[in-house]
């Protein structure tokens, strides 16, 4: 989390270059000068990372506080509680602490969830740990760890939350069958052309420890629709 703040700074400079797009959007939202408009579009920019970072409990009126301090040196009664050296490094070590914790967490969820999963009506519980669901049954072939195959899928977190959707895209995605994670490889060889599963999918099968990205934590369990539409 070394690069919180910098990428914070990065993505509201980021704002800055304007097209008439951007001008009829601001007209929209009632920005009369430019100074309002980019002061809105940095305050979005700031307000999309900071919620992507996900922090428990996050004390808005505390963040504007120090933001105002930092800008304004009229406002300032004081020195700030951190300096910026000391808040970037606060920054590093409770991010830190919070993905600790956050994959602790997420292992009780997703081990409470497979053991009261794998006892559902229609639900398969593989060796491997995987578990999924028929939802429609194919009648065509078997792919290959070696094959490609073209697919529709949804993916979502034990909340609900959708990370990836090729629906949502409008188009189905082609891979190799070895290309993928390993509880997509191990349900994608037992399923027919044709046929469509939910599948669930143990962190170890997944992602891991590591997440991906922003928008798996770590040690997930991943739920999956999956329709296996061809053999390439």
């Amino acid at each position: 989390m070394k690069n919180v703040i910098p990428l914070i700074v990065t993505l509201a400079l980021c704002v800055f270059i304007f097209d008439s797009a951007n001008a009829q959007l601001f007209k929209k939202n009632k920005l009369k000068t430019e100074a309002d408009s980019i002061s809105y579009a940095i305050g979005i920019s700031m307000g999309e990372t900071l919620k992507k970072q996900e922090v428990p409990d996050f004390n808005i009126d505390m963040f504007i506080k120090a933001f105002e301090l930092v800008l304004d040196d009229k406002k300032k009664p004081s020195k700030p509680a951190f300096t910026n050296k000391e808040a970037n490094k606060f920054i590093e070590k409770y991010f830190k602490a919070l993905k600790e914790r956050q994959k602790e967490e997420n292992i009780k969820k997703g081990n409470a969830f497979l053991e009261e999963n794998k006892s559902k009506e229609g639900v398969v519980k593989l060796e491997s740990g995987l578990q999924y669901k028929v939802i429609k049954a194919g009648t065509g072939n078997k792919p290959l760890a070696s094959d490609k195959v073209k697919v529709h899928y949804s993916g979502r977190l034990l909340s609900g939350k959708v990370f990836d959707s090729s629906y949502e895209r409008g188009e189905p995605i082609s891979f190799g069958v070895n290309r993928v994670i390993k509880g997509w490889q191990e349900a994608l060889q037992l399923m027919k052309v044709g046929a469509k599963w939910e599948v669930f999918i143990p962190s170890d099968l997944a992602y891991g420890e590591q997440g991906a990205g922003g928008s798996i934590p770590p040690n997930s369990v991943l739920i999956f629709e999956v329709e296996l539409l061809a053999i390439e």
